[in-house]
């Protein structure tokens, strides 16, 4: 009975970790904002809370769009 509590301890664990870092991973694979202001809102994301990753949606870019044309 001891290994099966543990391992629901894990698996409810690894659950609520993910949960956490979805924001974050959803955040650094977007293209809604680049740079210093993507690193910005994660660091807000995993500081304040999820109202942060919501506000990123809501608001971001703050500062004008930035293209990089060297790729095209």
């Amino acid at each position: 009975m001891d290994f099966i509590s543990t391992l629901v301890t894990a698996v409810v664990g690894l659950f609520c970790l993910s949960v956490w870092l979805l924001p974050v991973i959803l955040i650094a694979m977007s293209d809604k904002a680049s740079g210093k202001e993507r690193f910005a809102w994660i660091l807000a994301v995993i500081f304040i809370s999820w109202f942060a990753w919501i506000f990123y949606w809501l608001l971001a870019p703050i500062g004008q769009a930035r293209y990089d044309y060297r790729y095209r």
